[in-house]
C-alpha cells in the first residue's frame, strides 16, 4: 500500500488513450506518466503535448506502478499476461479477449500472480446506472420485473474496425450485459438473439450484424431487452430502464437523450444529442480512473474484475449463438464448454 503518486503508464493512445492520459494528469494520484503506442512517433508527440514522458513498448512494463491498457482488443491478452507477470497493477478496456479460453487463461495467470486488475466497465461508474443499482438494491423498485437496456451508435466504425471487433454483442453489448448483472445482482439464464446486417457491406462479410435485439431471461425469472445499432441518426443513445412492482427508473434519460417526443406541445429531452461515446460517459471514464489508481496503490480492491468480464463474455457469446443458429440459447451451454 502507497499513498505516494504513481508512476503510470498507458499503452495505446488512439482516441480513449489520449482521452485517459489527459484525465490521468489531473490526478493527484498520478506522478510521472509515461506514454507508450506501436506507433513511437504518436508517442512521443502527444508525451510532448502534455509535458509526459515518451518510452518504448519494450521497457514500459519495468518503469511504472501502474499501466493502462487501451491498444486494440486483440492485443489485451498479452499485455495483461506481461503486466500481471511483472507484479504491475492493469486497467484494461474491455474485453479481455475474444474468447473464453484465452479469458480463461488470463484469468489464471492474473490470480496466480495476485496482481490486481480492472476491467473498463465504466457504466459502473455513471451515476445514473448507479443510482438505478442503488435503487434496486436499496428495494425502492420492489421486485424486479423487467429491464430494458439500449447502446445505439449514430454512425457506423470503420470498416477495418470490425472483423477483429468480435461482433456487436461483444464490442457494444457487453457493457449492457455487465450493467444488467450489476445493477441487478441475478444472472443471465437464456437469451435469443436476432441480427441483421443493413447498410455497410462489411457488416455481412464479416459475419457481424449492424442492428441487433435479443431477450434475456434472468435466474430469478425477470425479463430483460437489448437493443443495439450502429445506425441511430438522432445521436448516441444508451440507456438502461429498470422496472419494478413499485416503480421504474431510467439511467440514461435527460436533456441530452437521442429522442424526440412524437407528443403534441412536448419540448424534452431539449438538449444536443452526445455525438460519441466519450462526452455521454466522459464523468465515468474519470472516475474509473480515480478508482483504478486507488486499487493500484493497495487502498482498495477491484471494482470490475476479469471474473465480471469471463461472466459478461459467456452471455454475449450466448447473444451471438443464438442469433447464427436461430433459437434459444441457454448461457450454461457457453459457460460448460
Amino acid at each position: 500500500m502507497t499513498t505516494s503518486p504513481l508512476r503510470v503508464g498507458i499503452i495505446g493512445l488512439g482516441r480513449i488513450g489520449e482521452a485517459h492520459a489527459r484525465t490521468l494528469l489531473d490526478q493527484a494520484g498520478t506522478g510521472t506518466l509515461l506514454l507508450a503506442d506501436a506507433d513511437p512517433a504518436r508517442a512521443q508527440l502527444l508525451a510532448a503535448a502534455l509535458d509526459a514522458e515518451a518510452c518504448a513498448l519494450t521497457d514500459i512494463l519495468s518503469r511504472v506502478d501502474a499501466v493502462v491498457i487501451s491498444t486494440p482488443t486483440s492485443t489485451h491478452a498479452e499485455l495483461l499476461v506481461a503486466a500481471a507477470r511483472a507484479g504491475v497493477p492493469a486497467f484494461c478496456e474491455k474485453p479481455v479477449a475474444l474468447d473464453v479460453p484465452t479469458t480463461r487463461r488470463v484469468g489464471e495467470v492474473v490470480a496466480t500472480a495476485g496482481t490486481p486488475v480492472q476491467i473498463g466497465f465504466q457504466r459502473r461508474f455513471d451515476t445514473g446506472y448507479a443510482a438505478a443499482r442503488e435503487a434496486v438494491r436499496a428495494g425502492r423498485l420492489g421486485e424486479v420485473r423487467r429491464v430494458h437496456m439500449v447502446t445505439c451508435d449514430p454512425t457506423p466504425p470503420p470498416a477495418e474496425f470490425v472483423p477483429t471487433s468480435g461482433g456487436i454483442f461483444k464490442d457494444c453489448g457487453i457493457h449492457d450485459v455487465d450493467a444488467l448483472r450489476w445493477i441487478t445482482g441475478t444472472e443471465v439464464r437464456t437469451v435469443f438473439a436476432q441480427g441483421v446486417a443493413r447498410g455497410a457491406g462489411y457488416f455481412g462479410d464479416a459475419g457481424d450484424s449492424s442492428e441487433a435485439v435479443a431477450v434475456l431471461t434472468m435466474s430469478d425469472g425477470g425479463l430483460a431487452t437489448l437493443h443495439l445499432s450502429r445506425y441511430n441518426g438522432q445521436g448516441y443513445d444508451v440507456r438502461m430502464e429498470v422496472a419494478g412492482t413499485q416503480g421504474t427508473v431510467v439511467a440514461g434519460l435527460d436533456a441530452h437523450s437521442a429522442l424526440l417526443s412524437a407528443e403534441p406541445g412536448v419540448t424534452f429531452p431539449d438538449g444536443e444529442p452526445h455525438g460519441w461515446f466519450y462526452p455521454r460517459f466522459q464523468a465515468a471514464y474519470s472516475a474509473e480512473l480515480v478508482a483504478f489508481l486507488d486499487v493500484a496503490a493497495g487502498l482498495a480492491t477491484s471494482p470490475a474484475s476479469i471474473a465480471d468480464a469471463l461472466e459478461a463474455l459467456y452471455v454475449c457469446e450466448a447473444l451471438a449463438l443464438s442469433r447464427d443458429l436461430g433459437r434459444p440459447v441457454d448461457v450454461d451451454e457457453i459457460r460448460s464448454r
